[in-house]
């Protein structure tokens, strides 16, 4: 369970909540919305939520194209079927990290025995589901005190949102375990480079680790705010640009990447990092390509100049203090 200075520092957020007034002169074009894109909603407290992500991005796309029009910007933006989603931080919050922060200067979840072993996802593009289990293992780990690897196949089959061997994100991971109640074990549901896409199995879970309240997200690039969050809830799913033949064929050392100021490609998971003032300091970054890649499947990325876009997506799961796990 989280300490109470930690959720309070957590909770410093800027979501906007269900309970948001929407603008009743958008009634007929959200109507209109929806219809064109076949959008329905069980829930009319899910609507609410949904149409007020639509109305903020219907009106960031219209600041932008009067922006656009008078020349400040050579494209223009339209609403489309992605209208309603936030993908950036779906139905999270953001973590607001401390000007002067208490942390030390070394961390290591894997000393703490909050990390399984290293994975191998093979030729199947999932990365996300693996650097998602990753971060949930730890935080079972921290609320239970029991390490249970959990399944990457599951999110595979269950995750709808994301496109199984064809990517993903993982934070939508963690709304499809939130959403299932629960999520099984590596043992029950062992993975196989493959989706199924038997929901049937999504519906029975071994392990309810989806006891969290939201998904948290750092602030982009804020690789101080990375740090703190590293040291005080635990490890964290990262998108990095691992892009270059350089980093496939890490070995060993403190690896820096001038070239990372391209996009994210892949999930990893920093379990701790090493801080020093002199620049030389690192993140200690798990990856699911077997442990013959790397440092017995770690890396040792420099940590300062955001290198390999590390800072620019990570997220993790809170736990809910009023539920079991």
């Amino acid at each position: 369970m989280l300490s109470t200075s930690v959720v309070a520092l957590i909770w410093l957020v800027s979501l906007r909540t269900w309970s948001t007034a929407l603008d009743p002169t958008l009634e007929g074009t959200w109507r209109d919305w929806k219809a064109t894109h076949g959008k329905e909603y069980i829930q009319e407290e899910e609507e609410s939520f949904r149409r007020a992500v639509w109305e903020d991005n219907l009106k960031m796309i219209q600041d932008h194209n009067k922006q656009a029009d008078l020349g400040k910007y050579t494209y223009w933006l339209g609403m489309n079927h992605f209208g309603d989603l936030n993908v950036t931080k779906g139905n999270g919050i953001t973590f607001k990290s401390s000007e002067d922060p208490d942390i030390p200067d070394q961390v290591d979840w894997r000393i703490k025995g909050a990390v399984t072993i290293v994975k191998d996802q093979g030729d199947c593009g999932s990365c996300w589901a693996f650097s998602a289990t990753g971060a949930l293992e730890s935080m079972h780990f921290k609320k239970t005190g029991k390490l249970v690897s959990l399944s990457e196949q599951n999110l595979l089959d269950c995750s709808e949102e994301n496109y199984g061997c064809g990517g993903g994100w993982m934070h939508l991971a963690f709304e499809t375990v939130q959403k299932q109640g629960g999520i099984n074990s590596e043992k029950s549901y062992p993975y196989d480079r493959q989706v199924i896409n038997d929901l049937s199995m999504c519906i029975s879970w071994s392990v309810p680790s989806a006891c969290f309240k939201l998904n948290c997200s750092i602030m982009k690039g804020d690789e101080k705010g990375l740090q703190e969050a590293v040291a005080k809830i635990g490890p964290v799913s990262v998108g990095i640009d691992a892009g270059s033949s350089k980093f496939s064929f890490y070995k060993s050392g403190t690896f820096p990447e001038s070239s990372h100021k391209k996009h994210l490609n892949h999930g990893v998971l920093i379990v701790g990092y090493n801080h020093s003032s002199k620049g030389n300091g690192y993140w200690i970054v798990k990856n699911s390509w077997s442990t013959l890649w790397g440092e017995k499947g770690y890396m040792r990325l420099a940590k300062g100049s955001n290198e390999c876009n590390i800072a620019d997506y990570a997220v993790f799961p809170l736990p809910d203090p009023k539920k079991g796990m």
